[in-house]
């Protein structure tokens, strides 16, 4: 597998574009991709019992289909907690784009990102659809716009793209998502969209996803909100000519590696450039007895305010960590666990079997000090491991959600 330039449009037959449709001021806030012929299709959404409205539109047709050919996005208005007017908005959405695009409205994707409660003009996504259109391209340009236009307090594209092969033939998976704030997902991202030319069968694509989606954006967290919206959608065309992928053989290990890959990546960026931030912190467990066990204690300790304010500070309080760890849920032997913070000034143990090790507080200072910090935890239990993705908690997360809609 090799990481490429690329992003949605890197896969073959995949075209995108991105406008300002007039939803947020001077700012590209409309996208789209279509694939020059039907995708199986692969979704998973938030578990939040309040669901935006495109939402509900994506599960019908992921869990009633299976197969669409288009994705119409939009940030600013999250098209959530907006009643029947919401619904009759979806449907007038996926019904101008399949005009345009000369498919049927049950085969357009649905996807929103904003503020909640507010209605979605629909003349402005008619009108952006209307213009997106001609601007559809498979260029590197175009998947560049499209990832443009569903960010929202986000500072950076998040995109990523790899190669691999699948019977003697190259595939392509490319992708793109957005988030930095309300995110903590328990099934995917904010929006997460990702293509291929992989041949693959759709129940087997929901497999691969499912499972990718587990050890990724599953195990990030930036705010402990969860987004009434999270959309996470695999496309795959089958243009590459790969042989089918219709059972758990080596093809499909090796898809399924590919999706883990590029979405372990997009999550990693999601939890860096979270609302705010300044340092992205890595929680690595090991020696657990389960990988749940590993999972619930990582997610835990990048969840604790507590430990995000330290982090910002560059406070090696790491008493903050184990007391993350005792309220998790998940046991462990607090006399047995050794801790280590590293980053790119070097690697400091900071306890020993559950206490402290008497550490150079300078060096652990410097070491807190840079834009990526990882934390490596031991619990002398067992083989299994987990990691999970957060940052720091800032003054300035205060400051973007305070003055949001303003």
């Amino acid at each position: 597998m090799e990481f490429i330039d690329g992003g949605v449009t890197a896969a073959k037959g995949f075209r995108a574009a991105g406008i300002c449709a007039g939803f947020k001021k001077g700012k590209k806030d409309m996208s789209m991709i279509t694939s020059d012929v039907p995708f199986q299709l692969a979704g998973t959404f938030t578990t939040n019992l309040v669901k935006a409205a495109p939402v509900v539109w994506d599960r019908k047709i992921v869990d009633g289909y299976g197969t669409a050919q288009a994705v119409v996005m939009n940030s600013g208005y999250a098209n959530a907690c907006t009643g029947k007017a919401g619904d009759e908005a979806c449907r007038l959405s996926a019904e101008a784009a399949a005009q345009e695009l000369g498919i049927r409205p049950e085969q357009v994707l649905l996807a929103s990102t904003g503020v909640i409660g507010m209605a979605l003009p629909i003349e402005t996504i008619r009108e952006g659809i209307e213009t997106m259109v001609p601007l559809l391209s498979d260029t590197r340009g175009a998947a560049s716009a499209a990832a443009e236009g569903i960010m929202t307090t986000d500072t950076v594209r998040k995109e990523c793209c790899v190669e691999f092969e699948l019977s003697g033939r190259k595939v392509t998976l490319g992708g793109m998502t957005k988030g930095a704030g309300m995110i903590h997902p328990n099934m995917g991202t904010m929006l997460c969209l990702l293509t291929t030319d992989a041949a693959i069968d759709h129940k087997l694509a929901q497999k691969a996803l499912l499972s990718a989606v587990r050890d990724s954006f599953n195990m990030i967290s930036v705010d402990g909100d969860m987004s009434t919206n999270d959309t996470c959608l695999l496309m795959a065309n089958g243009l590459a000519g790969n042989d089918r992928i219709e059972s758990v053989s080596e093809d499909y290990r090796i898809f399924a590696d590919a999706v883990l890959t590029v979405t372990k990546t997009l999550a990693r960026a999601m939890a860096k450039d979270g609302e705010g931030a300044h340092a992205l912190l890595e929680v690595k467990v090991q020696g657990a007895s389960s990988k749940e066990q590993a999972a619930a204690l990582a997610k835990s300790v990048i969840e604790s305010n507590l430990v995000k304010t330290a982090i910002a500070g560059h406070d090696a309080n790491w008493g903050r960590i184990i007391c993350a760890m005792g309220y998790s849920g998940a046991t462990f032997a607090e006399d047995k666990v050794d801790l280590d913070f590293m980053s790119k000034a070097g690697t400091v143990p900071i306890a020993r079997s559950g206490v402290t090790t008497g550490f150079d507080e300078g060096l652990a200072t410097k070491i807190l000090s840079e834009d990526e910090i990882t934390a490596v935890i031991d619990i002398h239990e067992g083989d299994q491991e987990a990691t999970a993705w957060g940052c720091d908690l800032t003054h300035d997360y205060i400051t973007i959600n305070a003055d949001y809609r303003s």
